[in-house]
């Protein structure tokens, strides 16, 4: 008689986690560290590097936001399935470092740049206390799509381009990047004291580009630059109209293949993230590649 074996549930890249506040933290005047975790984390497995989840936020006027409840399909499809006025509003966030605990639970650490505009996430993030429940949507793999950093095997040396929405994604990177690799590395802050100490194994020259001294923090910052020579690996974060100046830069006047710059869209200047993510849904559908319209990339990233 033969014995079987039956084959463990396949897991979904991406699931829901209802998590913890477990402290909060300020880096700067302008960013504010959260530390979520508890049992709800359990399942919870980053791959490092740019790893990106998706915040649920409750809309103005609720006290608390509109989840999906459990079922078939995927946490996005019944999450679109909602009230479009009811349901929760997504924000998307790097997460800055992930520790295991002995408990079997996750620490997930995210940065919040504090906007004066209000926006859902800022106003979360300001009143966030220990104690406070949040759902996010995030990697239950490690190897999963939201993980966009991924030089190829013959890199020689990384350029780093982050505007203020990226410097965490940025961090962890860096920390990632193994020893004595090159790294030219440029990264966005709003004010002098919310520069960072950052942790590294690759030989890498980092710039501070701070807005209140008056940084020069367009293209023309990498333009002037003198790179290293070698086969190159990109990676370029922030505001959608300056990543499409800076690739131009790099693929039709520096070389670079494109293949091997990696643009990650985190916002659009004049568009909330609804928006953008319609704009980025209306491309997929029309067939335009990420490369010819960032937004579609950044949308397969977090909406699912």
């Amino acid at each position: 008689m033969t014995s079987t074996t039956a084959a463990a549930p396949e897991v979904a890249p991406f699931q829901l986690f209802d998590l913890t506040v477990v402290r909060t933290r300020r880096l700067g005047p302008s960013i504010l560290r959260i530390t979520l975790g508890g049992p709800g984390s359990e399942g919870f497995r980053g791959g490092g590097r740019d790893q990106s989840l998706s915040l649920l936020l409750p809309r103005p006027g609720q006290r608390e936001a509109v989840v999906p409840a459990a079922g078939g399909g995927t946490w996005h499809e019944r999450w679109r399935a909602l009230p479009e006025d009811e349901r929760a509003v997504l924000r998307s966030y790097a997460v800055r470092a992930e520790r295991p605990r002995p408990d079997g639970s996750t620490e997930v650490d995210l940065d919040f740049v504090l906007h004066g505009d209000g926006g859902p996430a800022s106003r979360w993030a300001r009143a966030a206390a220990p104690g406070d429940r949040i759902t996010v949507a995030g990697p239950a793999v490690a190897d999963n799509t939201a993980v966009h950093f991924r030089p190829p095997a013959d890199t020689d040396w990384v350029l780093i381009r982050a505007d203020e929405t990226a410097p965490p994604a940025a961090a962890a990177v860096l920390e990632w990047l193994p020893a004595g690799l090159p790294a030219r590395v440029w990264l966005e802050v709003p004010r002098t004291e919310d520069r960072q100490a950052l942790n590294t194994a690759a030989k890498s020259r980092i710039s501070w580009l701070v807005r209140s001294e008056g940084a020069a923090c367009g293209v023309e910052t990498v333009r002037a630059a003198a790179l290293p020579e070698g086969t190159p690996y990109a990676w370029i974060a922030g505001e959608a109209s300056r990543l499409r100046a800076l690739r131009h830069h790099l693929v039709r006047e520096r070389g670079f293949a494109p293949e091997r710059v990696t643009s990650t869209t985190y916002w659009t200047r004049g568009l909330s993230e609804e928006q953008a993510r319609r704009a980025g849904s209306e491309a997929v559908s029309a067939g335009i590649s990420s490369a010819e319209h960032p937004k579609a990339e950044w949308v397969d990233q977090v909406a699912r």
